[in-house]
């Protein structure tokens, strides 16, 4: 259903209350028209009535969850159309705050269900602080903090707070994690097949000190105060929210992206299947992927579609690149050359302009290199641009993008570098970005052959104009949001999604305004897809850590 329609069935917050009330003089058609399946109003004694809480209702039996968002005077209402009649089970998301009791509602066709929330002061603050809340809370140096955002990729910061490790015991256990292949999450790591990847554990020693004076290893308790950021308020709670439950907790999408029939495609990022969601029906489909190096970590990450509708991947420590006709449901796949697929071989993103000369671009985490692929030969030319960095400094690859002519651009994550492949000469040209120690991840190339990029440290995201050799920065409204990829709109909003903040930002750059939706729970988030074929617009990303597909439709 577009957006159009569903504003249109969308309460507002009179006629919640009038709902609510029964009202009897309100006209039946005009009730009918905008009917409220569920709708009440969320209270606590500390607040009163309290806007900004997110309420979620998720049927027995069902993959789907459906959140909204409280209004000003407290007031939650359900549009019809995404409530259908059965038995629901209701949570909420307020920093701060418990639900009090239990709550089930019973939706029944033709008239709206009335139930009001009452919230109670939370019993385990800490749990539901987000990995941002966590970074804002402790003490520490700009420098020291930023090592904390290596350990987000796979887990909570929680799970470092509660820890009890001494400095010495830190320097293993940061040693170990080091080890352990980035498509690892606690309920299934995956050690790395390099046993000198990781160095030593007394090198880490730094920032094994730093841990144990923030952790629980000297104190029962923190000696910090718990910063907790505002909730949604104003427009970031006129918003509807769709989570689609995926079969495995082991699931981990990475990239989603939607093709022109509206199927949700994604990458697992720690298992070798292809998946596809059919929003509408919630029917979930995996391609299995072969291992090429059994015993080597498994997953997906980049997803791309070519001019054809051809699905592209990387297949990381597998060592290979894939392509995937959702017609015929076959795999065609372009494996490294043996010569260079060694225990490090790791390869990430691609540049897919490849009907400009036929060639497909990728990289080698594992040691620094950039490939140019022959698509009819699966030749593979190999270029090592960061061999011109002459600072003394370490530097690596991130993401990819190529632009209309098949040139392509890198993102150096350590620094702040942008490179550029010319596709004709191979030659290499860097560019600074003006935020130091940026971290520059994933982006990519407008229809302008510009380049969207996400500064990760520099929690900003950015533009390169190519024309100007110039960069724009758009700073992000939260401290430690760590955007990982940026998408703008057909109306020039940018979109990105916060690993840390579980906060989806839609940012104007024209008024400089920006919008945070509040996710309903840890929602690690990495690619984001923006439909533009809704009004207004529907923001698509995966929930990394949570086995989910999320859809976020705003109702402005």
């Amino acid at each position: 259903m577009r957006l159009k329609n569903l504003f249109l069935s969308t309460v507002s917050t009179g006629l919640a209350a009038a709902l609510l009330q029964g009202g009897p003089n309100a006209p039946a058609a005009f009730a009918e028209q905008n009917a409220a399946a569920l709708a009440g109003q969320v209270t606590s004694e500390a607040e009163g009535p309290m806007e900004g809480v997110l309420v979620s209702a998720k049927k027995a039996g069902s993959t789907i969850t459906i959140t909204v968002v409280s209004d000003k005077e407290g007031r939650y209402s359900f549009p019809a159309a995404k409530l259908e009649p059965g038995q629901y089970t209701l949570r909420i998301r307020a920093v701060g705050y418990d639900l009090d009791g239990a709550k089930k509602a019973e939706v029944t066709a033709d008239k709206t269900t009335g139930i009001d929330l009452k919230l109670r002061k939370a019993k385990n603050l800490p749990a539901q602080l987000t990995n941002a809340e966590w970074m804002l809370s402790v003490p520490g140096t700009e420098e020291q903090k930023s090592a904390l955002l290596n350990c987000v990729g796979c887990h909570t910061l929680e799970r470092v707070m509660r820890s009890t490790h001494d400095a010495d015991e830190w320097t293993q256990v940061v040693w170990r994690m080091v080890n352990y292949a980035q498509v690892s999450q606690p309920i299934k790591p995956q050690p790395r097949m390099d046993p000198e990847w990781a160095g030593k554990p007394e090198q880490y020693r730094e920032v094994a000190d730093y841990l144990a004076s923030i952790n629980l290893s000297s104190a029962p308790q923190w000696e910090f105060p718990l910063t907790t950021l505002p909730r949604p308020s104003g427009r970031a709670t006129r918003v509807v929210i769709t989570e689609y439950d995926l079969p495995r907790p082991t699931i981990e999408p990475h990239d989603v992206i939607l093709d022109d029939q509206g199927m949700a495609w994604y990458t697992n990022f720690g298992e070798q299947f292809l998946g596809r969601l059919d929003p509408r029906t919630a029917k979930h489909t995996e391609f299995p992927v072969p291992e090429f190096k059994p015993g080597y970590p498994v997953g997906l990450l980049d997803l791309e579609f070519d001019k054809a509708g051809n699905i592209w991947m990387d297949m990381m420590f597998q060592g290979a690149i894939a392509k995937f006709d959702p017609e015929t449901t076959q795999f065609q796949f372009y494996p490294v050359p043996p010569e260079q697929n060694d225990k490090v071989t790791q390869i990430n993103f691609l540049g897919l302009q490849y009907n400009v000369d036929g060639k497909v671009w990728t990289k080698n985490a594992g040691n620094q290199e950039v490939y140019r692929i022959d698509v009819k030969t699966g030749k593979y030319e190999t270029f090592r641009p960061l061999q011109q960095l002459t600072d003394g400094q370490r530097h690596t690859i991130y993401g990819l993008a190529a632009d209309s002519k098949n040139n392509l651009y890198f993102m150096e994550f350590l620094d702040n570098y942008i490179g550029r492949i010319d596709a004709q000469t191979g030659n290499v040209t860097f560019y600074r970005t003006p935020t130091p120690k940026s971290r520059n991840r994933r982006g990519y190339v407008d229809a302008q052959d510009r380049l969207w990029f996400a500064e990760y440290r520099g929690n900003k995201v950015a533009m390169f104009d190519p024309k100007a050799e110039k960069f724009t920065e758009y700073q992000m409204p939260t401290p430690w949001t760590g955007p990982y990829y940026p998408f703008v709109d057909k109306n020039g909003e940018i979109w990105t999604g916060g690993m840390t903040t579980d906060r989806v930002v839609r940012l104007d750059p024209k008024s400089g305004q920006s919008v945070e939706y509040l996710m309903p729970k840890d929602t690690n988030m990495r690619r984001v897809f923006v439909d533009n074929s809704t009004s207004p617009v529907t923001f698509w990303t995966g929930s990394n850590h949570g086995a989910a597909i999320v859809k976020v439709e705003p109702l402005d």
